[in-house]
C-alpha cells in the first residue's frame, strides 16, 4: 500500500492521533513496538498562526518516528492554509486534516466533526491546503453528523476529487461521540466503491489481534488505525502484528515487563516535557493500562499512582504492587 511515493508493508498499523496521547515520547514507543504510521497530536491552525508555543512544540520531530504526519484542524480555508505551510517547515511526511473529532470545543466552532454540516467548506479548506503545500494531503472523518446523515460513501469520493491522498474513516456519527460499537459497514462500502482510488484507513473500536485481522479480511481496508486500545499499550502493535504474519498470538510481556515500559514512557514523558507535566501526561496511560487491571483491592493503590507527583513517589508506588 502507498500513501503518495511513501511505501507501507501488507495491511498496515497506524496510530491514532490523540490529543494530550500522541506526544514525541508515545509517538516514539508505539513506533518502537510496529507501528507503521504514527500521527501527531491536534494542531489548531489558528493557535500556530498566532505562535502559540505548546501548539509550535507538537510540531517537534524525530526521524526514528517516520513515516509521521502533522494533524491540523481549524474551520477556515484560509487559515489552515497558512498553518499547513507552517507546518510543512517542520518536514512531515503528511499534512492529516481532522475533521472527525466529536468534542464540542472543537465541533461546536465549527471544526473537526462539526464540517460534517458544512461540507462546501470541508472540501474547500482540502482544496486550499492541497494548493498551499507539496506534501500529502490526507483527512480522517467520520460517517457523519448523526445516524439521519450517513454521508461517507458520497462524501468519500468528493474528498479524493478535492486531491486527498488517503482518507481515514473512524466507524461512528459525531452524536455518537465514543459510545455504541464502531460500524465498519459503510467504511467497507467506501473502500469497495470501484471509483475510490486512494487508500482507505478503517478506525474505530480495533482493540485485538483478531479484530484487526477481521478487518483487513472482511472490509478490505488499506490499513488499520488504532486509537484508544494503544493507550498504556504502546505493545499492541507487536502483538497484532505478530499475529497477521503467523495466525497465532505472541506470547503476552509479563507484569514486570509491561510495568517497565510504562515507566519508560513516564521518564521519556518528563524528558519530553518537564517532570510535573511528565507525569500528569503521563496518567492517562497509567489509568488506562490493561497491565494493572484484575488486580485484587487496587482502587487505592491505583489512586495514589494517579496522584503522584514526582517520578521517585510514582515509581516507588508502581514498585510495590
Amino acid at each position: 500500500m502507498k500513501i503518495a511515493n511513501i511505501e507501507f508493508p501488507e495491511k498496515p498499523l497506524f496510530l491514532a492521533p490523540m490529543e494530550d496521547v500522541t506526544d514525541a515520547a508515545f509517538r516514539l514507543m508505539c513506533k518502537k513496538f510496529g507501528a507503521d504510521m504514527v500521527y501527531t497530536e491536534f494542531v489548531s491552525s489558528d493557535a500556530l498562526i498566532r505562535s502559540v508555543k505548546r501548539t509550535e512544540q507538537k510540531l517537534t520531530l524525530y526521524d526514528e518516528e517516520r513515516p509521521v504526519a502533522i494533524q491540523l484542524y481549524g474551520s477556515d480555508p484560509v487559515a489552515l492554509a497558512e498553518a499547513a505551510k507552517i507546518a510543512e517547515e517542520a518536514d512531515p511526511d503528511m499534512i492529516d486534516l481532522n475533521f472527525g473529532c466529536p468534542v464540542k470545543r472543537v465541533a461546536g466552532k465549527g471544526a473537526g466533526s462539526g464540517l460534517l454540516q458544512d461540507i462546501p467548506k470541508m472540501l474547500e479548506i482540502i482544496k486550499a491546503v492541497v494548493n498551499a503545500v507539496k506534501k500529502p494531503v490526507t483527512v480522517k472523518t467520520r460517517l457523519g453528523w448523526d445516524e439521519n446523515s450517513k454521508i461517507i460513501v458520497d462524501l468519500a469520493e468528493e474528498i479524493q476529487d478535492c486531491g486527498a491522498q488517503a482518507l481515514t474513516i473512524h466507524g461512528r456519527t459525531r452524536s455518537q461521540m465514543y459510545k455504541g460499537d464502531a460500524d465498519w459497514t459503510l467504511i467497507g462500502e467506501v473502500k469497495n466503491n470501484p471509483r475510490m482510488k486512494i487508500p482507505i484507513i478503517g478506525n474505530g473500536d480495533v482493540k485485538t489481534a483478531e479484530r484487526v485481522a477481521e478487518c483487513f479480511d472482511r472490509y478490505g481496508v488499506d490499513a488499520v488505525m488504532i486509537g484508544r486500545g494503544s493507550i498504556g499499550c504502546p505493545w499492541i502493535f507487536g502483538e497484532i502484528r505478530h499475529f497477521l504474519n503467523t495466525g497465532e498470538h505472541k506470547k503476552q510481556l509479563n507484569f514486570d515487563e509491561q510495568k517497565s515500559i510504562l515507566k519508560q514512557l513516564v521518564l521519556d514523558s518528563i524528558e519530553w516535557l518537564d517532570e510535573r507535566r511528565g507525569i500528569l501526561h503521563s496518567r492517562r496511560h497509567l489509568a488506562a493500562s490493561p497491565t494493572f487491571k484484575g488486580i485484587p483491592n487496587f482502587k487505592e493503590t491505583r489512586i495514589a499512582m494517579l496522584r503522584a507527583e514526582t517520578k521517585e513517589e510514582l515509581f516507588e508506588i508502581m514498585d510495590k504492587i
